[in-house]
């Protein structure tokens, strides 16, 4: 009578034991990020956010029409909201991995629990910088209100889910060549300049626009300002393309993270 019970126990016993790991390696990086205190986690919302606003004072201050809309600011953060969302997560989750990796000489610690633990967190602080950006747009008098928040929530979603999957791809190979750090760091800048922030993909000649299409920011900027401007329209936008990026990279990363574990470990 005692067999289904313990059974049942020794089942979620591997699962409980990496929820633990997991929930302590968010809490040492919560601690030991900045400052050595638990509010330097605050620098992970305000330093995207303050790069943002940043921007935004920039291209406004240079006078741009804004192709759709009324406010030039709203028009670059619906590009930036997500774009910012991807390039932060993607960075840090790849970082937590060459900060943390000395911790895999523990047993108990799996590059896989590193990898999820910043991803929990680099997913949060996202949100909550969105939010934060919400409030600020309101608070000076800008409507911040898309014309559907369902698909601005999905987009914010998508970046954050592609920046997942690149964080994690890009971690695991980081942890065996940590020179991909400077490397991928220079890679999203250059995903940036051609994710659609500063342009309309649809405006671009016919040969660009399906250049373009191959990068998955370009999408998660589209779905953005669909989601605000009920009258923008867009013939590039796919977001099968873009979740397939994301989900694609996860399961490559995590493939790759449990069967070589010894050869990053050795690394």
């Amino acid at each position: 009578m005692f067999l289904f019970p313990s059974s049942a126990t020794s089942f979620r016993g591997p699962f409980v034991a990496q929820a633990r790991v997991i929930k302590a390696l968010i809490l040492r990086d919560i601690r030991t990020r900045f400052f050595g205190h638990g509010l330097g986690y605050l620098i992970a919302i305000a330093w995207p956010l303050a790069h943002i606003v940043v921007l935004i004072g920039i291209w406004s201050f240079m006078g741009r029409a804004t192709p759709y809309g009324s406010s030039l600011a709203l028009w670059f953060a619906t590009g930036l909201v997500p774009v910012m969302s991807f390039i932060y997560a993607s960075r840090w989750i790849m970082l937590s991995v060459v900060v943390n990796k000395s911790l895999m000489a523990f047993p108990a610690v799996k590059l896989v629990d590193i990898l999820v633990a910043r991803a929990i967190l680099e997913s949060g602080a996202a949100c909550c910088m969105a939010l934060a950006l919400f409030g600020l747009f309101f608070a000076f008098g800008i409507d911040p209100f898309p014309a559907s928040a369902v698909d601005a929530m999905k987009a914010v979603g998508a970046g954050i889910l592609l920046g997942i999957g690149f964080g994690f791809i890009n971690g695991v190979i980081a942890a065996i060549y940590q020179l991909w750090v400077t490397v991928y760091t220079l890679a999203t800048i250059v995903l940036y300049i051609l994710s659609g922030v500063l342009f309309v993909p649809d405006h671009m000649p016919e040969a660009a626009r399906e250049a373009l299409s191959w990068n998955p920011l370009v999408h998660a900027v589209e779905w953005m300002r669909l989601a605000y401007y009920g009258a923008y329209s867009s013939r590039t936008f796919d977001p099968i393309y873009l979740i397939s990026w994301g989900l694609v990279t996860i399961f490559i990363a995590l493939l790759v993270a449990r069967f070589g574990r010894r050869f990053v470990s050795n690394a």
